[in-house]
């Protein structure tokens, strides 16, 4: 009876070193994961150099969360220039950069004209990779930002300290690390950069006349008038639907009677939900994505001959970005396709009748 109860003793006290062992791993996995997106925001977050379809261009990319902002000079010289501000999201599982010229802020021109340099908003999709000593690279493909089947060459961009530039991204950049990286900084900042630059009109030459000295009067102490903080009001989910650059994911071809379409939460279940529109016009509202399917069935008499579905996120869930899994039963076969939507995009499906002979549409 002694042995036994020894025995049992022993049992229990490896178990409970078992148990210890599986938590302090379990405390080490989420510590890696959490690190392992700062550092992701740290190394796209800078100044890069390069070029798109062979224009000279620097760009400075500040992430927060899984989205990015900033702004983007095409350029010939530091005087000769044009000048956007940035939007896109970081997509850390494909380990991939998108980004796009969201709004047109300042031209500047020298001696020579700048051409078609930054003429049009492109947008821009690379991989982000580190080859090693220190060197980070961007590199894929440009299109037109209006008409993304508008190839416009390759993009190549490498990290760099220097800065052709000075602008408000500067303190950001500088200081991400040690404070700046925090959402409310970044934001402010993002508010005074989207501001366009003043354009000075030349002003007539005036005749000053010396005025007549007179004793100064004395200073009258005035109380600082405080004026209360408005805060920001939220935006509605048509004015997300409305703001955010739509992502094409893929075209599918339509027939039969009705299209089912089937939405998961991509990966780990977390908080994700979102609102469908079809052609502008919303039709779903406030789904939250789980495990099981949410379906939702559409009959093909009630579609028009090219069909958009767009994905909005209502919220980022608690590990950014928003990913849903769509199955999408039509005409007896399956389509699969991820998802993504962030603060500054939304994923895009289409749909395409097909033609009196029951061919399928050809994608753009």
């Amino acid at each position: 009876m002694w042995q036994n109860n020894g025995g049992y003793c022993t049992f229990q006290a490896k178990f409970h070193t078992l148990k210890k062992l599986l938590f302090l791993l379990s405390l080490a996995v989420v510590f890696i994961f959490f690190i392992t997106i700062e550092t992701n925001a740290q190394m796209i977050t800078g100044v890069w150099h390069g070029r798109i379809n062979r224009q000279k261009i620097e760009i400075k990319i500040v992430q927060k969360g899984d989205s990015l902002i900033g702004t983007s000079y095409y350029y010939q010289s530091p005087g000769n220039y044009r000048r956007y501000s940035i939007r896109g999201y970081f997509d850390g599982i494909n380990n991939e950069a998108v980004w796009w010229d969201d709004q047109f802020l300042e031209e500047k021109t020298g001696r020579m004209n700048i051409g078609s340099s930054g003429k049009y908003e492109l947008i821009s999709r690379a991989d982000f990779n580190c080859p090693g000593g220190g060197i980070m690279k961007l590199d894929g493909n440009a299109a037109l930002k209006k008409n993304e089947d508008k190839s416009k060459g390759e993009v190549h961009l490498d990290k760099t300290n220097n800065t052709a530039f000075n602008d408000e991204w500067d303190f950001v950049i500088e200081n991400y690390t040690v404070g700046a990286n925090d959402p409310f900084v970044i934001d402010s900042v993002n508010m005074i950069a989207r501001q366009p630059a003043p354009v000075l009109q030349p002003q007539p030459e005036r005749t000053v006349i010396p005025a007549r000295e007179e004793p100064a009067p004395k200073p009258i102490a005035v109380a600082e008038e405080k004026r209360p903080i408005t805060p920001l009001k939220p935006l509605t989910i048509e004015e997300k639907f409305t703001q955010r650059q739509k992502v094409p994911i893929m075209e599918i071809p339509v027939s039969g009677d009705s299209i089912e379409l089937n939405f998961y939460d991509n990966a780990e279940i977390d908080g994700d939900s979102i609102t469908l529109f079809l052609n502008e016009k919303l039709i779903f509202q406030h789904i939250y994505l789980t495990d099981k399917a949410f379906t939702v069935k559409i009959p093909v008499s009630d579609l028009q001959q090219t069909n958009e579905l767009v994905m909005v996120a209502e919220n980022l869930g608690s590990i950014p970005p928003n990913t849903s899994f769509m199955v999408a039963n039509v005409g007896g076969k399956r389509y699969e396709a991820r998802l993504v939507s962030t603060e500054g995009s939304s994923a895009m499906i289409k749909f395409v009748k097909n033609d009196i002979t029951g061919t399928s549409p050809e994608k753009k």
